[in-house]
This record gives C-alpha cells, sequence and structure tokens, in this order.
C-alpha cells in the first residue's frame, strides 16, 4: 500500500490487519494466543475432533490461515485423497492439502481488502466445520485397521469404548449384508 506522500505502508497495514484480528478473536471469545506480532493461534472447540488449532498469520498482502486436521492415513491413502478433493470443491475460503510427511491440513488465504470481522467469523466457521465434520470421516477411511485393533485391545481389557462408539460399525458384522463393512 502505498501513502498519499508516495511511501510504503506494509507495517501499518499489517499492524492495522492484526489488531483487527486480534480485537474478532477477543470480541468473539475465542480461546487463542499471540505467538507473534503477526501470528495468532486459535483453538477451536468441536464434538468429534475436540479442538482444531487454526494459525492465522498476517503478512504484506493477507492473512494465511493454516489448520491440522489429521496425521497420515495408515492405509487406503486412495481413499482419503479421493475424499479430500471432492470436499475441496465445497469449501469456503480454504482447502484440504497435505505436507511433505502426508499429515492433512486445511490452508487458505484471506486478502488484506478483504478482512473483516465477517470474513473472520466465516473462514474460522468453515476451518471448524470441515475439521470437525470430516474428522471421522477421514479416520474411518484411513484408519480402520488401527480402529479395530485398538477396539479389540480395550475389549479384552475391560476398557471404555466411550471414544471409540463413532466407529462401533467398523468393528461389528453388518446385519444387512451378514458380514464386515466394505471399505469405501
Amino acid at each position: 500500500m502505498t501513502t498519499q506522500d508516495g511511501t510504503n505502508d506494509r507495517a501499518g497495514t499489517i499492524e492495522r490487519t492484526a489488531a483487527l484480528i486480534a480485537d474478532v478473536l477477543a470480541d468473539r471469545e475465542l480461546d487463542h494466543h499471540r505467538a507473534s506480532a503477526t501470528e495468532f493461534v486459535v483453538e477451536l472447540p468441536g464434538e468429534r475432533k475436540l479442538k482444531t488449532t487454526t494459525l492465522l498469520t498476517v503478512g504484506n498482502h493477507g492473512v494465511r490461515v493454516e489448520a491440522f486436521v489429521c496425521r497420515k492415513p495408515d492405509e487406503n491413502f486412495e481413499g482419503v485423497y479421493r475424499y479430500l478433493l471432492r470436499r475441496n470443491r465445497r469449501l469456503y475460503g480454504v482447502h484440504y492439502t497435505i505436507d511433505k510427511i502426508g499429515d492433512i491440513y486445511l490452508v487458505g488465504r484471506m486478502s488484506t481488502h478483504a478482512v473483516t470481522g465477517e470474513e473472520i467469523d466465516r473462514v474460522l466457521g468453515q476451518v471448524l466445520e470441515a475439521a470437525d465434520g470430516d474428522f471421522n470421516v477421514l479416520l474411518e477411511l484411513g484408519f480402520a485397521a488401527s480402529i479395530r485393533r485398538e477396539w479389540e485391545w480395550r475389549v479384552s481389557r475391560g476398557e471404555s469404548l466411550h471414544n471409540l462408539e463413532a466407529f462401533r460399525h467398523l468393528v461389528e458384522p453388518q446385519e444387512s449384508t451378514g458380514g464386515w463393512p466394505s471399505p469405501r
């Protein structure tokens, strides 16, 4: 951004954008902390995925959004990646990607002029909806064998199955087919 006297006001733009984000996060009472002058770590509470840690980074041209969703799948990579690519078609402001080791993230960018309280709400809402809403599907697709092993281990020791109940259909025979569920 160039000021009236022809000088560059990038530092001022970054400071104003960071101040706006700080105000919005405080006003919305979102659990967050400032990692640096230009970085905000926001903890979005969920139901399936208990929390989604989201990093907002203010830069010269806008704000980068990055949220860890799930580690690299153990199995069925093609099914997981197909799901993510199809899901990208319906997301607003963010998209799924993987890092160099295969962990799954949601990432996006907002240009500086688009950063408003409403837009921050929309983008963080989309991060939460996607990460929380897709979490169990990603676990089913990419970790079914691990879920079955964990279920068997807990049953053999009389441990609680409470946080695995959403995956009961993966470990019990399907009455309608008379067999085990087929992978997606």
